[in-house]
């Protein structure tokens, strides 16, 4: 592939078959879809094509190319795969308006969608997507409105010539044109595309192939790391060069978690610094165990804006990134604050998170792999939830 090009076709492989995806919903959650685009491009023989992270940041939308926060060589040695970026492939400086034909899950997948998911990345790309209704075998429970969800197996078939085909000859096939030219495409067969990926959500506490295949090597590019441990340094008065002292992070969701909280006011819904304690002091007695380590210092970050909460965290001895006080978002850019939190936390030996929050869930998992590290989730949504 050459430079970017002002359309997109003009810089493909005639040999090469690309998928692609977008994006729509939160830096996590935007995270663990790009990771999906890449384990659905690995077992379908495809060449992964990443949109930038898109999202709403302060008070505007702003992108950020994933190779900004991740290391994509080294990703793309441990997995033995090329992966490329939209901004390697079309000129983001381009005014041309390309016409893509893509497969729409969302709607699908759930049953009260009006529409293919929306993304932002489509129109930074210039890129007018014509959109085919998937087959009704993506949805992964039939019938069931509860569920949104798809699965990697019945996806993975529509990237080759003969299932495709058979699909859309089995079905009333439903295309709608580009908004901009009207255009009316089937999906792409060399650029295969679809709507939205973060669905495919096949994990539980053990069981997540998308992360044990592919998301594991995400790993920070050098820029995220040295940035990282100077807050570490700066936070655990550890001087320049001097090894940081081992550590556990609490990541404590509250925000629009709240709108989960049904009868309860969020003081009762969300699990107190008491509760998180107690399972600090389980991570803390393992770690003993285990690998013979006292860890005594713990740093909390959370979405939480009420002060006084964060004067009870100082009260109990645990130490905060004040991203407003650093000024973080004003020295390296919007997405600092958020990006900043994941790597302290990933860098942890233990780690106490909350139940349901994906941001908890990928730091569990990164503590657990990456570090060798005890972590635990907490329960919330009523006063006893975490009892046990």
């Amino acid at each position: 592939m050459g430079p970017a090009t002002m359309h997109f076709r003009d810089n493909l492989r005639n040999d090469t078959r690309y998928v692609t995806s977008w994006l729509s919903a939160g830096f996590t959650n935007d995270v663990m879809t790009l990771g999906n685009l890449i384990y659905l491009a690995r077992i379908t023989n495809r060449v992964p094509v990443l949109p930038p992270l898109d999202s709403y940041i302060g008070k505007r939308p702003t992108a950020i190319p994933f190779s900004e926060i991740f290391d994509l060589p080294r990703m793309e040695r441990e997995l033995g795969m090329d992966i490329i970026e939209w901004k390697d492939v079309k000129d983001r400086r381009s005014e041309e308006l390309d016409a893509l034909g893509c497969w729409n899950v969302f709607q699908v997948a759930n049953m009260h969608a009006s529409e293919p998911r929306f993304s932002r990345n489509a129109m930074d790309l210039k890129l007018d997507l014509s959109y085919t209704r998937a087959p009704p075998s993506v949805k992964l429970i039939p019938g069931f409105e509860h569920d949104s969800h798809s699965s990697f197996w019945t996806l993975a078939p529509l990237a080759f010539s003969d299932p495709r085909a058979k699909a859309l000859k089995s079905m009333e096939v439903e295309t709608l044109p580009g908004p901009w030219t009207g255009a009316v495409l089937l999906p792409d067969e060399q650029m295969l595309c679809y709507d939205y990926l973060f669905y495919p959500f096949e994990y539980d506490t053990s069981v997540y192939p998308s992360w044990d295949v592919v998301q594991k090597h995400f790993r920070w590019t050098s820029t995220v790391e040295n940035i990282g441990q100077e807050y570490l340094r700066r936070l655990l008065d550890v001087p320049v060069g001097g090894a940081i002292p081992p550590h556990i992070t609490i990541h404590a969701r509250h925000g629009d978690f709240k709108d989960w909280c049904n009868e309860y006011d969020p003081q009762s819904c969300f699990a107190s610094l008491t509760t998180f304690s107690r399972r600090v002091a389980e991570v803390q007695y393992e770690l003993r165990e285990r690998k013979g380590i006292k860890v005594e210092h713990v740093i909390v970050t959370s979405d939480e804006q009420d002060e006084k909460w964060w004067d009870q965290v100082k009260e109990m001895g645990w130490l905060r990134i004040d991203h407003d006080k650093e000024g973080t978002a004003e020295r390296y850019g919007e997405w600092y604050p958020v990006i900043l939190d994941a790597y302290v936390q990933s860098v942890g030996i233990g780690f106490v998170g909350t139940d349901r929050s994906t941001f908890s869930t990928l730091a569990r998992l990164r503590v657990r792999d990456w570090n060798d590290g005890s972590v635990r989730m907490v329960k919330w949504g009523r006063p006893d939830a975490d009892e046990h």
